[in-house]
């Protein structure tokens, strides 16, 4: 290793000077939820994801290319890089701190707003190390950098004593962070060895320069206890370990790499693989900066219009004209596809990264991708043409589909007969429909004045539906609000529901934001995961998200969701003039049509919560839903006992 590597040398500048303030630390701990999305297991394996997140920031960026993770008997780990190591000299704007406890202890400190100590990073709010730092009840960083040694222990986000100099270290460079989770955020969870192998190995394959080192002192009978990740092929090598053994429609998926830079000026670049099978179910993973998008983006946007552009245009050139009625649910059908892009500054929603927002990475990943697959399709006219065939027996399907859906919904509300009930949309097909599950017929008059009624249905249902987990299945038939469900939605339940069925694009359930609303909601959402599994894993139950407050000063309206953001515009105000009037909904039914309308109803102006399913672990969520809404009051008890001190604001 060069001197002017130990060193840090290079055209970036990365020192104290780097690290930019905007806000303080108080409000982790007192809502985790905000940060890494509640205190549940997930969020839990979130923190690793911040803190390594940081490391392969690094990699990317030039400046490591070795990460170990230890995950040690008493539940603690280690993350360990060779990159630069945190800048531990004094901050200029904070005298008597150094660089490294500003960005442990501040939130939103951290080298990666100003763009010039990171080209591309995951980790881009200056939240995660200090969030990780918050939640942990202990936490010690070391720092290998300018051939020095040093040392920080912090616990609950608060400094245990002052930055330790550690001595010389000449041969060395890095950072390596070990924390343990606070037990009084996240409870009884602890890390899952199988969890972590999985999403570090995912890490290893997003960046082909990086050697992912991992190492566990927890033996759950299945995860390695050693193993050294590193694959020079990336995305392709995932692709094919992915699909091994499984028939594809082309013997070399199509797969690739663009830098930006060279072909846009701009920074950053993609990555991709995909290919097609008629052996399992089609699937994206999507990535941007090595940081997962399960919801998807602007970047799987692009990437879908380059390839679905692509099939079309060579369906036209081998004067195929059925190719034009391929649409992007066809491609995605039997398509496995990964995904990953390096964009400067990206917008996420939500500081948990679910789902990229930038609208110029669509552009940017569609025009990357474009070339080189009407290349490959001319290329390999043999899986073109076996790819084309499958596309277009797709599409043939879908249509055939489409046109007994539009059938059979022109006789449905017929067949239904649920006067005062159901209120159906005008539309024929299923494609944008909605139906809103409302909680009461008073919500359900609003909710008609405020829709939508060529997409949007309504269902108003009467009180508490019946707890299906436990009862029989004739008494789950027999039940007249489940049964009115099962007729609106066009589908049967258990074994015999078919999504293919729904007729409907998105079920909402909307109910009041109190107390007896949330446990409906609990209802509905047990119901549907226990008899009609398929619609959430597709992505058609989503719940509403009412306001619970409107602010009024003057001309100016504003809804918020909850206490604490109302607090937030009473202080700083609405920008009007005069007294700020309050109003609290105490439900859905004394909302007029155009709150309601615009808080919750306009796909415009609304917020709407997609329910899915950890995919990484599937078998918990059956777990948590039998503990909390089965027979058995004993699990619910232990539930409330281990979970009751993270409450707050109780509305009883």
């Amino acid at each position: 290793m060069s001197d002017d590597l130990l060193n840090g040398a290079g055209p970036e500048t990365y020192d104290a000077s780097s690290i930019e303030v905007l806000e303080g630390l108080e409000p982790v701990r007192k809502r985790p939820g905000m940060y890494i999305g509640g205190t549940d297991e997930r969020a839990l394996h979130h923190l690793v994801a911040e803190v390594l997140d940081n490391s392969m920031d690094e990699a990317v960026a030039g400046h490591a290319n070795r990460i170990e993770v230890d995950l040690h008997a008493d539940g603690s780990i280690t993350i360990r890089d060779n990159g630069r190591g945190m800048p531990f000299d004094p901050h200029p704007k904070f005298p008597g701190k150094s660089a490294l406890e500003v960005i442990l202890c501040t939130l939103h400190a951290g080298g990666k707003f100003g763009g010039k100590a990171y080209e591309t990073s995951g980790g881009l709010h200056g939240v995660g190390a200090s969030v990780v730092n918050a939640l942990s009840d202990h936490m010690v960083v070391q720092v290998a950098r300018d051939r020095k040694l040093v040392q920080q222990r912090f616990s609950r986000g608060i400094p245990q004593g002052p930055l330790e100099d550690m001595g010389a270290a000449p041969n060395r460079r890095g950072t390596t962070t070990t924390f343990h989770p606070d037990a009084e955020i996240f409870g009884s969870h602890k890390f899952k060895p199988a969890r972590l192998f999985k999403s570090i190995r995912s890490k290893a394959y997003l960046f082909s320069g990086v050697e992912i080192r991992w190492k566990t002192a927890i033996d759950d009978g299945e995860t390695p206890l050693e193993a050294v990740f590193h694959f020079p092929g990336g995305l392709a090598d995932y692709l094919s370990e992915t699909m091994k053994g499984i028939t594809t429609y082309a013997d070399r998926p199509f797969a690739g790499r663009v830098d930006f830079k060279e072909r846009f000026g701009v920074p950053g670049r993609v990555e991709w693989a995909i290919n097609w099978t008629p052996a399992r179910d089609g699937f994206i993973q999507s990535y941007c900066n090595t940081v997962p998008t399960p919801e998807g983006g602007t970047h799987e946007q692009g990437f879908w219009a380059a390839v679905l552009k692509g099939v079309r245009a060579y369906g036209e050139l081998v004067n195929n004209k059925k190719a034009a009625q391929i649409t992007r649910e066809d491609l995605i059908v039997g398509g496995s596809a990964l995904v990953s892009c390096f964009i400067r500054e990206p917008e996420f929603v939500g500081q948990t990264k679910d789902r990229l927002a930038t609208v110029e990475a669509g552009r940017l990943v569609e025009g990357a991708v474009r070339d080189h697959f009407d290349n490959w399709l001319a290329a390999d006219t043999k899986s073109a043409g076996a790819i084309l065939d499958f596309l277009i027996l797709r599409a043939d399907e879908r249509l055939r589909r489409k046109m007994e859906k539009e059938t059979s919904r022109k006789t449905a509300t017929k067949r239904l007969r649920l006067p005062g009930k159901l209120a159906d949309c005008s539309n024929t097909a299923r494609e944008g429909t909605e139906l809103f599950l409302v909680e009461g017929d008073s919500a359900g008059g609003s909710a008609k004045m405020a829709r939508n009624r060529k997409t949007q249905a309504l269902l108003p249902l009467r009180g508490k539906i019946l707890n299906v987990l436990g009862a029989a299945s004739g008494k789950i038939g027999a039940n007249q609000e489940i049964a009115d469900m099962c007729q609106a939605l066009g589908v049967n339940l258990g074994s015999k529901f078919r999504v293919d069925d729904l007729r409907y694009d998105k079920i909402i359930i909307m109910t009041d934001a109190d107390v007896d609303g949330a446990h409906i909601a609990a209802l509905l959402m047990t119901f549907f995961f226990t008899q009609m599994r398929p619609m959430i894993d597709n992505g058609h139950l989503y719940l509403a998200c009412p306001p619970l407050f409107r602010l009024t000063q003057g001309a100016h309206r504003v809804y918020v969701q909850d206490e604490a953001e109302r607090d937030i515009w009473l202080e700083k105000g609405l920008g009007g003039r005069g007294k700020i009037d309050v109003s609290r909904f105490k439900g859905l039914g004394e909302m007029d049509a155009k709150d309601l309308k615009e808080t919750t109803m306009d796909p415009n102006s609304r917020k709407l919560i997609r329910v899915t399913i950890d995919e990484d672990e599937p078998g918990e969520t059956g777990d948590l839903v039998e503990r909390l809404m089965g027979k058995k009051p004993e699990l619910r008890f232990q539930y409330i006992q281990e979970n009751a001190k993270f409450a707050v604001e109780l509305d009883v």
